[in-house]
């Protein structure tokens, strides 16, 4: 197969660890995401994020083959992101409409339309960074953006624990984070121990500002978990779902079990 460069065109479409149905869900691209096929395998492509540089296998079904000029444009352009927790975008090439989840990238939007490909979209939902299109409803360009860090967290409260999902209806604790800051247009990797090599350290949570990345380890010390401060005692993360609980020196308390459930390894300031 020729093509190497493609686009998500759908609401969502699952990365699977291997080429197979059945494999592990380790991520997922949203509508508007950026990819480079690196091989193909009956039926599927291994491909790697634009965006963060994951990799994984999509159904060659799922797939949408982007000539090298149209992705370098796409690549180049600003990219607003839709700040609904759904919205419909009309297609007007083919009169069709595509559900969009929050998070999901607008190549070029100027407020109303967008293109890619041969493709003519028209979108009127509301949208955050990543571009200069005026429909940002909130209309928060004036506040400080931990304020907006949080307030775009807090989108995604109650938005259900799913390995490797990045919508609102299934996300895992990396996915959480680095979508979150997505919204704000600030570039975050997949996993968590990615995670915690971006960015500042902050020494002590007494020094942690509001929109600092926490990171959790296991037994071993690897890392396995993060979340964002909303203050120096308060956290929100996704664990079986995105929830708000007590952080401290030793860790997230869960006022559920009346427990320490993460052990607090390190504080990243990504701002």
């Amino acid at each position: 197969m020729n093509m190497e460069n493609g686009i998500c065109l759908q609401s969502a479409i699952p990365v699977r660890s291997e080429p197979a149905h059945r494999a592990e869900m380790v991520t997922q691209l949203l509508f508007g995401e950026l990819y480079l096929v690196t091989a193909s395998e009956n039926g599927w492509h291994r491909i790697r994020s634009h965006y963060d540089g994951y990799e994984g296998w999509i159904s060659s079904l799922q797939a949408n083959p982007v000539e090298e000029e149209e992705y370098q444009r796409l690549i180049h352009i600003s990219t607003p992101v839709t700040l609904d927790l759904v919205q419909l975008l009309s297609s007007e090439t083919s009169r069709s409409l595509v559900p969009l989840v929050l998070g999901s990238s607008l190549p070029g939007y100027d407020g109303s339309r967008f293109r890619i490909g041969n493709n003519h979209y028209f979108y009127e939902g509301q949208v955050s960074a990543g571009g200069d299109a005026g429909n940002d409803d909130h209309d928060r360009s004036s506040d400080p953006i931990n304020s907006r860090l949080i307030s775009d967290a807090m989108l995604y409260l109650n938005a259900p624990y799913q390995w490797g999902g990045r919508s609102p209806f299934g996300i895992d604790c990396s996915g959480f984070t680095q979508m979150v800051c997505k919204l704000q247009g600030i570039p975050l990797l997949r996993d968590a121990s990615q995670q915690a090599t971006q960015g500042e350290i902050v020494p002590l949570l007494e020094e942690a500002e509001p929109g600092d990345l926490v990171f959790f380890d296991d037994a071993e010390g690897q890392i396995i978990h993060t979340g964002m401060l909303i203050d120096r005692s308060t956290i929100i993360h996704c664990s079986g779902m995105v929830r708000i609980d007590a952080i401290d020196h030793q860790g997230i308390f869960s006022a559920d079990v009346q427990q320490y459930t993460h052990n607090l390894r390190l504080i990243r300031r990504i701002l």
